[in-house]
């Protein structure tokens, strides 16, 4: 059957390039192009959706999208080692076949972000579908729909960092402010040094006519909420990606239920304002 009209079925596609981004070597970021034009057209997707990634013979797993539908011809998938599709991901090589099922998942509100100001934060690896929304906004043909973008990104380390290149192209554009932290630097690191919570307190980006969206690690996440609403922004105002133990994608196995929703279908993108009104199991 084709996996057009099939939800449970992956589209073929090919490993294209293979970046590794961190020193540890446990982070690598995957370019995949369409075996078939017409899977390419169905595969329409929005910054802040995800997919499930397979290999034949080891399962699959749910990975943001860390491209943007402004880059055509490929996807990008930013994986970290942890498990074994994982794991087996990590060993493969350009030239090979796995499978992409999706695009699963609720976006980022872009409709809603038009005429903003909006201010992205992120922390980790978890900057994929961050990276994503940024290279959409900035776009030569999106990039007058938006006000102020502000980017604060922070890792452990200046190694821990991703998409490096392109993090120096944000920072030399002067449409886009762009601050990046490390938790502590190196003997080289000239940047910046702290938590993403207490950058963030210290940048206080206003709150006026602005989105926040935040994506990272569970406790940056917890230290970063109260600074956010010190900073004024409203719950409905403040956009969160979780990442729960989802399997399926589909919300039919469970595994990542909050209270009546699924973070795999009424998410992973949620206000703060929706989350408050389930139970705090994020």
């Amino acid at each position: 059957m084709d996996p057009i009209n099939n939800p449970y079925m992956p589209y073929p596609v090919q490993i294209d390039q293979v970046t590794i981004e961190n020193e540890e070597r446990d982070l690598k970021t995957f370019k995949l192009v369409f075996l078939d034009p017409e899977h390419e057209k169905a595969f329409d997707y929005i910054p802040g959706q995800f997919a499930e990634l397979s290999v034949l013979g080891k399962g699959e797993c749910p990975i943001g999208i860390a491209s943007s539908p402004t880059e055509e011809g490929y996807l990008l998938f930013t994986v970290k080692k942890t498990g074994v599709v994982t794991g087996e991901l990590h060993n493969l090589t350009e030239g090979r076949v796995i499978g992409v099922r999706g695009p699963l998942g609720k976006s980022y509100p872009l409709d809603r972000m038009k005429g903003k100001n909006v201010v992205i934060v992120g922390g980790g690896f978890a900057f994929t579908t961050l990276r994503a929304l940024t290279t959409y906004m900035i776009n030569d043909g999106n990039r007058n729909d938006y006000g102020e973008i502000t980017i604060i990104y922070g890792a452990r380390s200046p190694g821990e960092l991703l998409y490096k290149d392109e993090l120096k192209e944000w920072e030399a554009r002067d449409d886009l402010k762009t601050i990046i932290t490390v938790d502590k630097g190196d003997t080289d690191w000239k940047g910046r040094e702290g938590f993403v919570p207490t950058v963030l307190e210290e940048v206080a980006p206003s709150s006026k006519d602005a989105l926040m969206v935040v994506c990272g690690p569970p406790i940056m996440i917890k230290f970063t909420l109260p600074v956010i609403e010190t900073l004024g922004f409203a719950p409905g105002d403040t956009i969160l990606s979780l990442e729960m133990r989802m399997k399926c994608g589909i919300g039919k196995c469970g595994r990542c239920n909050i209270g009546s929703k699924y973070v795999c279908k009424d998410g992973p993108v949620f206000t703060l304002e929706e989350l408050n009104a389930l139970p705090a199991e994020y």
